[in-house]
């Protein structure tokens, strides 16, 4: 499957190199988080004797992940013309390695990734490479991952750069026709549904102000089904005490409710929210990639009264 790229936008601003790297046109940014000046370790070597090697560069620091919805690709595929972007602006690889070579599960814990469900990283299918221009100092890592419904990249910039965007296809492109995607027509086949694009920071029930597409399209199905009822669910791993958790997901799910309400103007009295903690597991909680696949909100159809 061919994802379609334009080129590499490398502009001179004075000394430095600014680069803006450009992403599939399809993909959806779920979460961002800028600092004006942070430290920030670049893996240099895989997994070995217990850590990761790596540089420690300080820096304004961009922090990007986003949801590239082609199923099938992998996370090479994903990830090459990035990286290709890079070696065509002077960047000088440091670690180009994937899941089995980096280290799995151990290298992916050990470096920098926005939390789930923003950035989901199988640790059996990622592709993780950094990269650091010789004259600037500036540094980019990519990481990429699949699951069967679609594409994850995280892209970290250290340093003057732009921050990534979706390009645009060219206009003589012939774009794949893919599957629906739309969230609201699978929540009505299938009855419940997993948001994949909220901002949750690690340990906070605050959602992010950032961009929720999947919102977006839920709130499009109730506008569409005036009677339909749903409710929202919030979900957890194991780690803390069962109370704590169900308090942790209940107050998720009510700020899913509070959003739907406020931003998108859904009637409060057609949503339910309600948390189950660690009571529902999709994964098994003996081992981390399970429990980021436990964290997580649903959507459930709860009837449809004409």
């Amino acid at each position: 499957m061919q994802l379609w790229l334009t080129a590499l936008l490398c502009v001179l601003a004075g000394p430095a190199l600014a680069l803006q790297l450009e992403l599939p046109s399809n993909a959806r940014q779920t979460a961002a988080r800028d600092t004006i000046l942070d430290r920030v370790s670049v893996a240099t070597a895989p997994f070995a004797d217990g850590t990761v090697a790596a540089e420690r560069i300080d820096g304004p620091v961009k922090r990007r992940s986003y949801r590239v919805p082609s199923p099938g690709l992998t996370p090479l595929q994903l990830l090459a013309p990035l990286r290709d972007q890079l070696v065509d602006a002077g960047y000088e690889t440091l670690l180009d390695c994937d899941a089995d070579t980096c280290g799995g599960f151990d290298f992916r814990f050990a470096i920098d990734v926005l939390p789930a469900p923003n950035m989901y990283v199988n640790v059996r299918s990622y592709h993780f490479v950094s990269a650091r221009h010789p004259d600037t100092g500036d540094a980019v890592t990519l990481l990429a991952s699949t699951a069967p419904e679609a594409g994850y990249l995280q892209v970290i910039q250290v340093g003057a750069q732009e921050a990534a965007v979706p390009s645009a296809p060219p206009p003589s492109a012939v774009v794949p026709t893919q599957p629906s995607t739309n969230l609201g027509q699978r929540l009505l086949a299938t009855g419940s549904v997993i948001l994949r694009s909220l901002d949750f920071a690690v340990g906070t029930t605050n959602l992010g102000e950032g961009p929720a597409p999947e919102l977006e399209q839920i709130a499009a199905l109730m506008t569409n089904r005036p009677d339909l009822r749903i409710a929202v669910v919030g979900h957890t791993d194991t780690v803390g005490g069962l109370e704590a958790n169900i308090a942790v997901s209940r107050a998720r799910a009510s700020a899913v409710r509070d959003r739907l309400v406020d931003r998108y103007d859904v009637s409060r009295d057609r949503i339910e929210a309600g948390g189950m903690g660690y009571l529902s597991p999709v994964a098994s909680n003996l081992t981390a990639e399970g429990r980021e696949m436990n964290r997580r909100v649903e959507v459930i159809v709860v009837n449809e009264d004409g």
